[in-house]
């Protein structure tokens, strides 16, 4: 698998780490105690082998700005949380950045 693969990965454990976080509720639900501990290991171990290819810079600006909107929109399902617009522009600004960032830096290739 090519380092976007793994990063993809690393985006979609961290979402459903963070996104399981609210259900936690003190440690006391086990399944979702174990979705964030898995998600975030999962993460992370992705995140190193995307880093042996790709510039840390890079890889951290993709991966908390898709997350920061994949969990905003699982929020929204999950725990029905609406964004007002200030929010919703503000996620647009990180969409347009990691776009920037993939079809415009050579740091990215």
């Amino acid at each position: 698998m090519g380092p976007y693969a793994y990063l993809a990965i690393a985006i979609v454990a961290e979402v459903i780490a963070t996104s399981s976080l609210k259900a936690v509720k003190g440690l006391s639900t086990p399944l979702p105690l174990a979705l964030v501990i898995c998600g975030y290991v999962l993460s992370f171990w992705m995140l190193i082998l995307v880093m042996r290819s790709l510039p840390v810079g890079i890889v951290y600006a993709i991966w908390s700005g898709l997350g920061i909107v994949l969990v905003s929109i699982a929020a929204l399902f999950l725990y029905g949380q609406r964004l007002d617009l200030p929010a919703m522009l503000g996620i647009g600004l990180i969409i347009g950045g990691v776009l920037v960032i993939n079809l415009f830096s050579s740091s990215s290739h």
